[in-house]
């Protein structure tokens, strides 16, 4: 039988009883159709599964019971962070959706040269909430059960300059690049990967990330969209350095 996982943002230890938060609840209920007695699995982010079952399916709130609790460790060994030029619409919702079924640690919007998409401070609040959302529900079917960061959308400029000093490789998607995949050698804290968006990175953007001591990464003889080309350079980089 399929395991039913959800996530739920609260503190849990085995024991506890504990009503599901109102999303998390409806869902339980009126899409999945659980009732009373069910069995399911909750986890809040902190690398752990917690075995339930349900005790009161009502009309606003679903009420669990904790009985255990299962450390995961299906975590890559390969820390990324995608720092993906913000699509548009639909585009942007399959980037976090799949980078976060590919083990990504952390995902950061941009806005850069060529961005099409302009968000004002109140629709960057909503797409950050959106976008989390999407996180959840890819680590509740793909079992993961720590979360990816996901940061508010930053201007290029602004994310280059709070990067901190560390091993982590630099590479951004570059056209020109002759560097492959293979070629990389990572140390424990990662990599850092940026893609443009539907207009792919500008000259000021390319200038900003070689500045930063950005290496250009290449894939392959093809021109990939901004949907193709994050989710194809992580699925090569966990298959030959992380969980392959």
């Amino acid at each position: 039988m399929r395991t039913i996982r959800i996530h739920a943002d609260l503190p849990l230890q085995p024991g506890i009883e504990l009503t599901l938060p109102a999303q998390a609840g409806e869902h339980v209920a009126r899409v999945l159709r659980l009732a009373t007695g069910d069995p399911l699995t909750l986890f809040n982010g902190d690398g752990c599964d917690y075995a339930a079952s349900i005790l009161v399916v009502g009309k606003r709130d679903v009420v669990v019971r904790v009985a255990s609790r299962q450390m995961l460790h299906n975590e890559s060994p390969l820390p990324l962070t995608l720092a993906q030029g913000v699509a548009r619409g639909e585009k942007m919702d399959l980037i976090v959706q799949k980078a976060t079924e590919l083990g990504v640690v952390r995902i950061v919007p941009l806005l850069t040269e060529r961005s099409e998409v302009k968000l004002d401070a109140a629709r960057s609040e909503k797409r950050l909430t959106h976008w989390r959302a999407v996180a959840a529900s890819a680590c509740e079917q793909s079992g993961r059960a720590r979360l990816p960061l996901i940061t508010a959308a930053l201007p290029l400029p602004v994310w280059l300059d709070s990067l901190v000093e560390d091993s982590a490789l630099r590479l951004a998607l570059l056209p020109e690049a002759t560097r492959s995949s293979r070629e990389l050698r990572f140390t424990a804290t990662g990599g850092l990967l940026v893609v443009g968006p539907e207009g792919g990175l500008g000259e000021r953007d390319t200038a900003a990330l070689r500045a930063a001591r950005f290496d250009g990464l290449r894939l392959g003889p093809r021109i990939l969209r901004t949907e193709t080309a994050g989710l194809a350079a992580l699925a090569a980089l966990q298959a030959l350095h992380g969980d392959g």
